[in-house]
């Protein structure tokens, strides 16, 4: 609902928002999105 890309803010609907619910700094998160699965590791959390 607040999602604001350009400031860093992503929603917790979308795929990578959703996939980095309650997880903590240092983990990777596989993200199942439309365009493919991707891997991404958790750097920081603002």
């Amino acid at each position: 609902m607040e999602a604001d890309p350009a400031h860093g803010r992503i929603s917790n609907e979308s795929p990578v928002g959703h996939a980095l619910l309650g997880k903590r700094v240092g983990e990777e998160v596989d993200v199942h999105a439309p365009g493919g699965e991707q891997v991404f590791t958790l750097v920081d959390i603002r």
